[in-house]
């Protein structure tokens, strides 16, 4: 994995270029340990120093954004920036995953979603991306519950909706799937967990409770220990195109990146998993042993 150090060149080298904007953005990432989220009030202060709109703002960052891309494979850079409801701004980038298929590949609008997904959010109002969507994030983006409603801003071309990139889409509703990516949904399993059951094993199995597969019904999570002790998770999000869904371990990896948290050795590596119809077991061994050099420990639920 690119450390944080080649990050922080990047966004050094894009500060050179002398843009106030960029190098507000870049000096507020800085303090924030490069955690790639701007909150919501400092958005608006942004905004009012540089009278943009909040996607305007958005436009300008891109670049930042695509410094967060890992690109072994293709050396191509690709930054996104989502919109919460919050306010809020949610970095992504494209992750490519050296010594593992093209099909592990998180694109940027994935990573961006996913990062506002694993932070709470509760629906996004907006898509900003230097490049044209590809029909797999155009698809996965229709998974969102503000699907009808969703704006797609490019540098030449802004306030288009996603079903004009997606003309008569087929989703979740054509499976009759009510509650969507981002709407409250209740825990997909109950289960007890007693005192024995240690930290990181339990962020697993909730994070697989919180996990989206309505069409599967195969629910998981990935916990990573980090050396610093700090425990990230990702879950699976399933889509009803199924070839853009997102496994447990690409999440956790992506979010552990958008939280300046790349240097940071991964000691343990724990997926849970109530396996029905698919199992992401094989899958996820095979990336952590390539990846991080660990054993996967695994929870069956």
């Amino acid at each position: 994995m690119p450390t944080l150090k080649a990050i922080q060149q990047r966004l050094t080298q894009l500060a050179e270029q002398q843009n106030p904007i960029v190098q507000s953005v870049i000096s507020q990432l800085t303090q924030q340990q490069f955690h790639a989220r701007l909150e919501a009030n400092f958005v608006a202060s942004l905004c009012r120093q540089f009278n943009k709109t909040a996607v305007e703002l958005a436009l300008a960052c891109l670049p930042i954004a695509a410094c967060y891309a890992k690109t072994p494979v293709s050396h191509f850079y690709v930054g996104a920036i989502v919109i919460g409801q919050s306010g809020d701004f949610y970095f992504g980038a494209n992750q490519e995953f050296e010594g593992e298929s093209m099909a592990q590949t998180i694109h940027a609008e994935q990573s961006a979603i996913s990062h506002a997904w694993l932070a709470g959010e509760t629906a996004l109002s907006d898509v900003i991306v230097n490049y044209t969507p590809c029909g797999h994030c155009r698809q996965f983006m229709n998974e969102l519950n503000t699907a009808n409603t969703l704006k797609i801003h490019l540098p030449h071309s802004q306030e288009n909706a996603l079903h004009t990139y997606l003309p008569d889409a087929f989703g979740p509703k054509d499976l009759h799937i009510e509650k969507v990516l981002f709407d409250k949904q209740s825990l997909a399993f109950v289960i007890e967990m007693d005192s024995s059951i240690d930290k990181v094993s339990r962020k697993a199995i909730e994070a697989a409770q919180q996990s989206y597969a309505p069409y599967s019904g195969s629910f998981s999570g990935v916990a990573l220990l980090l050396a610093n002790q700090q425990i990230v998770c990702g879950r699976y999000a399933e889509n009803a195109a199924f070839n853009p869904s997102l496994p447990p371990l690409q999440l956790a990896l992506n979010y552990q990146r958008m939280l300046g948290l790349a240097d940071e050795k991964v000691l343990r590596a724990v997926m849970a998993e109530k396996s029905n119809t698919i199992s992401h077991r094989s899958s996820t061994e095979a990336m952590v042993n390539t990846l991080l050099n660990l054993p996967l420990e695994y929870i069956a639920l």
